[in-house]
């Protein structure tokens, strides 16, 4: 999954000149692969995972939930407002989350395409190709002007 974090920043390099970024927010509730601490997440990223000192070129923000009992508003409101993307919630020994709704993040690169004035989009299953989602910026930022 770390080749999403090149995939990120060569997005981020390719829209430099427009109002488009990537926003990170990890979380720990999918196979656990996140464990560090907040403070801790850059050197992770650095060093080990994607590592070869990678460093994003978007924010990352603190460790939320984004699905569950606990789960952080902004992601209610996404997943609210853009349908889910695929039909198999996963193994749900690797899910750490109660309860599991069919609207859940399924794993960790979910994303969401949000627009300037703060309305999702879209939303995109982890294997959805960066072309698609480039393409769909694209036409978002055309409507948007």
């Amino acid at each position: 999954m770390s080749i999403n974090y090149h995939k990120l920043n060569a997005l981020m390099d390719k829209l430099s000149q427009s109002s488009f970024t990537v926003l990170g927010f990890p979380c720990n509730q999918f196979g656990q692969q996140d464990p560090e601490k907040d403070d801790e997440t850059l050197n992770v990223l650095k060093f080990v995972r994607p590592g070869g000192n990678f460093v994003p070129k978007f924010p990352i923000f603190g460790k939320i939930e984004v699905n569950g009992e606990k789960e952080h508003p902004l992601y209610t409101f996404l997943k609210d407002s853009c349908p889910f993307v695929n039909p198999i919630i996963g193994d749900p020994m690797r899910l750490h989350w109660s309860p599991l709704k069919v609207s859940d993040i399924r794993w960790n690169f979910e994303k969401f395409l949000v627009d300037v004035d703060g309305q999702p989009y879209k939303r995109y299953d982890l294997s959805t190709p960066f072309d698609i989602i480039e393409d769909d910026i694209m036409t978002l930022q055309h409507l948007k002007g």
